[in-house]
């Protein structure tokens, strides 16, 4: 992909899908990049909200579940995704940033046996729920899964976006609105999404627990071979990298016996 006059194109050069939204300013020039999540399941409801004036509400990007783009305004022109909202010293994001939202649920909610989104009362399968505590509370919350097919297409777009547009930092809306927003939320890999944007080799490493007997395993993926008996519940690790929904972990704890075990594990049990 490449960006031309502020508008992304495929690299057949044909232009991403795009539809004008009313809600949006004027010219500016973006100094960060913020990472929302919808809090609905669906890619086109959130088309449908951002073309509604109603809404007073829309992003430069959406990106859905399948890795498909949408885009509804340049660049260089101001869209309303950050609201009220602050970072070193500036207040207004809007002004100041580029707005991607990816399709997820965000927060989920338990109804009898199954998790459903709150906003569009949508079930959520639960091997797409994610248990973890977000930065900026102190319970365990059940979270929306993002796919590999967003994150990997989400990273490649911001990559190009830092090097276009001379981006300060990668930020989540959680950063800037801590008081009231959570997106993108825990089930985003943050740090290691804004190293990479950013072509930084050190980014803080993340410690983790494991939130069930886990396998470790030699690769990213269920295919691979398993490294060890299952991790037991609590047991401390440090994330080193991720690769789609899969961390490569340094477990901390002598484990089965085993010192300085390192391999890859499912992050969503990881809290």
């Amino acid at each position: 992909m490449e960006i031309k006059n502020h508008v992304l194109y495929d690299p057949d050069n044909t232009r991403i899908t795009y539809s004008h939204t009313p809600n949006r300013s004027g010219l500016y020039v973006p100094k960060y990049l913020v990472m929302h999540y919808t809090a609905v399941t669906t890619m086109q409801s959130t088309v449908n909200w951002f073309q509604n004036p109603n809404a007073q509400a829309s992003a430069h990007l959406l990106i859905g579940r399948d890795g498909a783009i949408h885009q509804f305004a340049p660049f260089n022109v101001v869209t309303w995704h950050a609201g009220r909202s602050s970072w070193r010293g500036l207040s207004g994001l809007n002004w100041h940033s580029i707005g991607i939202e990816l399709v997820n649920g965000g927060r989920l909610v338990r109804k009898g046996a199954k998790w459903v989104c709150p906003v569009d009362g949508r079930p959520v399968p639960d091997d797409n729920v994610v248990m973890a505590v977000h930065k900026n509370e102190n319970q365990v919350a059940g979270w929306h899964e993002y796919t590999e097919q967003q994150l990997e297409v989400s990273l490649h777009i911001a990559s190009l976006l830092v090097n276009a547009y001379n981006l300060q930092d990668v930020l989540g809306h959680e950063d800037i609105s801590p008081l009231r927003k959570s997106d993108p939320g825990p089930a985003f890999p943050m740090s290691s999404f804004r190293a990479r944007a950013m072509g930084r080799r050190d980014e803080t490493l993340d410690e983790y627990v494991t939130s069930t007997d886990l396998n470790i395993r030699s690769g990213p993926g269920a295919g691979y071979s398993v490294l060890s008996r299952p991790l037991p519940a609590g047991t401390r690790v440090l994330s080193l990298k991720q690769e789609g929904n899969w961390s490569f972990v340094e477990v901390l704890d002598v484990v089965h016996g085993i010192m300085d075990l390192e391999g890859w594990v499912a992050r969503k049990y990881l809290v």
